[in-house]
């Protein structure tokens, strides 16, 4: 084997086999003479330094990352060497009201005062999820940039005020006259589809429930003073007849017609459980009026009514239909009571004897009234009790959607709040909740009443739910049912 052939390419470098006239990767001929060296031809000739000075090596030029790609060019020698012109940078670009504004030009320090996407050291910092890389927006400013003045806020119509009522579903745009959201198009609650109201020692709650498309129900309550001084508290609570017409005006004009009939006769000197009595009437006739005008006319509006007074250490309650009145007593120890009796088929049942009361409630047919406010009630028949507790409690006034979730007087004593007394509002929600909780099938609506008794005044003997103050008309064995409320 000849000690000069050649091992590797002299091209690339490729090891050789012997006998290899060419490069089997770069195709070099082996055989031929090997490449002259590359001899640089500058386009300006270079002078030769002074072989005494010795020329240090070129700092790199500001703000370039490659001496190689940016190498200065030498004219005379290195007191006039010239850093090339930088490349013109591309203009920031300018703030939008969206968001991602995308990164800064490329070259730009994080932070650089010189562009718009941040501060200097002592600056904001820069956020790109924001209009103009600003660190925090304007106050008042809405998210996705601040509107002209000219125009009004994100969402809202011409013309629309700041401050008007937002939509319950995007938050952000504003209701217009028809109940509609002028951004998602939302169809806004009704103001009577959820209501609260405190006063005093006495609140309610009414809301529309999870299967109805409007609440039906009602509710007032207040507060008045006695002739001796001493305050008396008032809570109405009514239900509308679904299976009427115009349920919901039937139960608003009961709840107000009593309400002012008892705040018009207790002032006065009237007794709680006579001015009950008249109150339930002046609801009645409230009811009737709305009925047609036209003789004979059938599905007239129509409710049920219940209503509690605390006044003189007495608790006076009214009722007629299905809403209920429950006592439960501070002291849980003692046995809660329901105040009232329902005027509906299941009830006449077991009051007949003819069925069990769980074989009665089980039939379809329980719920059916037989005894409501309207033009087409078959015999008004208002029932006043008055009841002197030696002990303090709260009184729970309710329509069905509640009491159907609670039924018992126990049942109901444990769903209420202990602070029942001291927080009325908060229990009231808590009683709703627990029947939206359950599957909120019909109208909520329950008042709190706490009820203080006074330490000094005697135990009088409690008469049993539903009795009169004078006796009234007897019951008719098979009463006229009216649907379910």
């Amino acid at each position: 084997m000849s000690m000069h052939r050649l091992s590797g390419c002299p091209s690339c470098a490729e090891p050789l086999e012997e006998g290899d006239r060419f490069c089997g990767v770069c195709g070099y001929a082996v055989t031929a003479p090997p490449p002259a060296a590359s001899v640089d031809h500058p386009t300006i000739p270079l002078p030769t330094a002074p072989p005494a000075a010795a020329v240090p090596a070129p700092a790199p030029a500001p703000g370039w990352g490659s001496v190689a790609a940016a190498a200065p060019t030498l004219v005379d020698g290195p007191a006039d060497w010239t850093t090339p012109a930088p490349e013109p940078q591309p203009e920031p670009r300018p703030a939008e009201a969206s968001y991602g504004i995308g990164t800064p030009p490329e070259g730009t320090p994080w932070g650089s005062p010189e562009h718009a996407h941040g501060g200097g050291p002592d600056g904001p910092q820069a956020r790109y999820d924001l209009p103009g890389g600003a660190a925090t927006p304007p106050e008042g400013t809405p998210r996705g940039g601040a509107a002209p003045e000219h125009e009004a806020p994100y969402g809202a119509p011409q013309g629309q005020a700041e401050g008007g009522k937002t939509c319950v579903a995007c938050r952000s745009g504003y209701v217009d006259t028809d109940g509609y959201c002028e951004h998602c198009g939302h169809a806004q609650p009704r103001e009577r589809d959820h209501l609260e109201e405190e006063l005093g020692s006495v609140a309610a709650v009414s809301d529309r429930g999870l299967r109805h498309h409007r609440n039906e129900d009602s509710f007032a309550v207040a507060a008045t003073a006695l002739p001796d001084g001493s305050a008396a508290t008032v809570a109405i609570v009514c239900d509308g007849v679904s299976s009427a017409s115009r349920p919901d005006e039937a139960s608003a004009a009961a709840a107000a017609a009593a309400n002012e009939a008892l705040l018009d006769a207790l002032p006065r000197g009237a007794h709680p459980q006579e001015a009950m009595h008249e109150a339930i009437l002046a609801a009645a006739a409230a009811v009737n009026a709305l009925a047609p005008e036209t003789p004979g006319a059938q599905n007239a509006p129509a409710c049920t009514l219940v209503g509690a007074v605390v006044s003189g250490g007495l608790l006076t309650i009214g009722w007629v239909g299905d809403s209920r009145a429950y006592w439960v007593p501070d002291d849980r120890a003692a046995l809660p009571r329901r105040l009232t009796e329902d005027d509906s088929w299941a009830a006449q049942m077991v009051a007949a004897g003819l069925m069990g009361e769980a074989e009665a409630y089980a039939d379809v047919r329980a719920h059916a009234i037989t005894g409501w406010l309207g033009a087409d009630a078959y015999d008004l028949e208002p029932h006043t009790a008055i009841f002197k507790p030696d002990h303090p409690g709260v009184v729970v006034v309710c329509t069905d959607g509640l009491w159907n979730y609670a039924e018992s007087a126990r049942e109901m004593a444990q769903v209420l709040p202990a602070d029942a007394a001291v927080r009325p509002l908060h229990s009231a929600q808590v009683l709703v909740g627990h029947a939206l909780d359950g599957g909120g099938h019909d109208n909520v609506t329950v008042a709190v009443v706490p009820f203080a008794a006074a330490p000094d005044t005697e135990t009088a003997p409690e008469p049993e739910p539903g009795t009169e103050p004078e006796p009234g008309p007897g019951r008719q064995t098979e009463p006229e049912a009216r649907p379910q409320a």
